[in-house]
């Protein structure tokens, strides 16, 4: 029998390189199939290693997951931003490696960017997902989530839909 230590933290730019992989790995995994593929591609190669660290030195709120000493997942958060809304705080994306899905990681990472939008003082969570992602969608649902409002969202020629959940 072994343990897995998880742990979440707040990002500092030493990360850029881990988080850059998280993205470029979990995009592949989540979205192929789904987002056309040379947009995939334009959306993956934009951020980069410096992308994310000049983010992070922005003071970009991000959360990395780690797992025995290895980033396996972030979480970017802050402020709602559709007003109409009557939640305060937003997860803008929340992605793991494909290989750390289905063991509870990703939930943790959830939970503490919740508690961090509350430490902060938004009151509520919004979360917006592509309707095609089914994954997503499950966990979101799972997680007592109710969907708020439907969008779209263009990739080249493609429309897409799109679902905001929120929690009180």
């Amino acid at each position: 029998m072994f343990t897995i230590v998880a742990e979440t933290r707040r990002a500092v730019p030493d990360d850029a390189c881990d988080i850059a992989d998280v993205h470029a790995q979990s995009w592949k995994n989540a979205y192929s199939g789904i987002v056309p593929y040379k947009a995939l591609t334009r959306m993956i190669n934009r951020r980069d290693a410096g992308w994310w660290a000049n983010a992070i030195r922005r003071s970009t709120i991000i959360l990395v997951a780690e797992l025995n000493d290895e980033v396996a997942g972030y979480v970017t958060l802050g402020p709602n931003r559709v007003s109409t809304f009557p939640y305060q705080g937003e997860i803008y994306e929340i992605y793991l490696k494909p290989e750390f899905q289905g063991i509870g990681l990703g939930s943790k990472l959830f939970m503490d960017a919740r508690s961090e939008l509350k430490r902060r003082a938004y009151k509520g969570t919004a979360v917006w997902v592509l309707a095609d992602n089914n994954p997503a969608i499950s966990f979101y649902e799972n997680a007592g989530g109710k969907a708020i409002a439907k969008g779209s969202e263009h990739f080249d020629d493609k429309r897409l839909e799109k679902v905001a959940f929120g929690w009180s």
